[in-house]
């Protein structure tokens, strides 16, 4: 009488394999990863103990003046800066990449001696050159070239403190933004332009409608990194006597000795102003990314949404 086989049996004789449910999942271990968070908690731990116990780091100052009125005043000495100095980056880098692709050369060769010197001497020595202009020139005139003046006045009064940062940084990053635009410009395929001029477009409308807004993903991201770098950036302003934030910090350590709290009050604001640009940047590449792929990955907010329905709905099932 043969023998009675129950199906599973059936399944898993001699020389076949088992059903996947009856397989045993061994996950892959990956101590190397323990290994490494236990590095990191250690020390995030030590860095922790150390900022609550040493009392050089001085808590009571930096509470004391974070809002301090001349510390808040640097601040908003700081994001005038910055925003004017990005405004004359940008204005003047688009100007000068058009310069560099134009078939003229000496357009393109005058952008390129521009982007060359200015890229290639320390941003620092430029404020410097821009700080004592009235050392070269005492006084500066607007009139016929070579010939009589119409408008003149006293450098140092012409060109502040303040104007001279705001000219020295503005200049120094039109050159990198020359070179942001023209990669941007180049990345847009030459046969779109041919086609818009086969129907008769004209090249600013050409620039504007097809060329500028695909140009745009690639121009965003970098610029937002340059406007954030900037922000810090104008720190160096201090060291021709501009009172931003880092040039306020300065004079009151200078006074009281207490530099370790200053500079912390300064890297806190400094975290926070960046941070807030960081997040205009992510929705400004947020914008000029639609079309560029089926659908947009979610925001933070959206994901946070998404979470807590999911979470409610759990603990409605529940």
């Amino acid at each position: 009488m043969a023998e009675a086989t129950t199906p599973a049996a059936r399944v898993t004789g001699p020389g076949t394999e088992p059903p996947p449910e009856q397989l045993r999942v061994i996950p892959v271990r990956h101590p190397g990863r323990w290994v490494a968070v236990a590095v990191i908690a250690v020390l995030a731990a030590m860095l922790i103990h150390s900022l609550l116990t040493n009392p050089s780091w001085g808590w009571d100052y930096v509470r004391g003046y974070f809002s301090y009125g001349p510390v808040l005043d640097g601040i908003v000495v700081t994001l005038e800066i910055t925003a004017l100095a990005m405004v004359i980056g940008v204005a003047l880098g688009i100007v000068l990449a058009v310069m560099r692709l134009s078939p003229n050369p000496i357009l393109s060769s005058s952008a390129w001696v521009y982007t060359w010197f200015f890229r290639g001497t320390p941003v620092i020595v430029q404020l410097y050159f821009w700080g004592f202009i009235a050392a070269l020139y005492p006084r500066l005139s607007l009139g016929i070239p070579f010939g009589p003046d119409i408008v003149s006045g006293d450098s140092n009064k012409v060109i502040s403190l303040f104007v001279a940062g705001v000219i020295g940084l503005g200049l120094n990053e039109a050159a990198y933004m020359a070179e942001i635009v023209r990669a941007g410009l180049i990345s847009v395929e030459h046969g779109q332009t041919e086609a818009a001029q086969a129907l008769g477009m004209r090249r600013l409308q050409i620039m504007r409608r097809i060329v500028l807004p695909q140009a745009m993903r690639v121009i965003i991201p970098p610029t937002g990194n340059e406007t954030i770098s900037m922000l810090k950036t104008s720190s160096l302003v201090a060291l021709i006597g501009v009172q931003e934030l880092f040039g306020t910090v300065q004079l009151i350590y200078g006074a009281n000795f207490k530099q370790i709290p200053l500079l912390v009050v300064a890297s806190a604001w400094y975290l926070i102003m960046t941070s807030v640009l960081s997040v205009f940047q992510y929705y400004i590449e947020r914008y000029y990314a639609r079309g560029a792929a089926r659908a947009l990955p979610p925001t933070p907010i959206q994901r946070l949404r998404r979470r807590l329905a999911t979470l409610r709905a759990r603990a409605e099932a529940r």
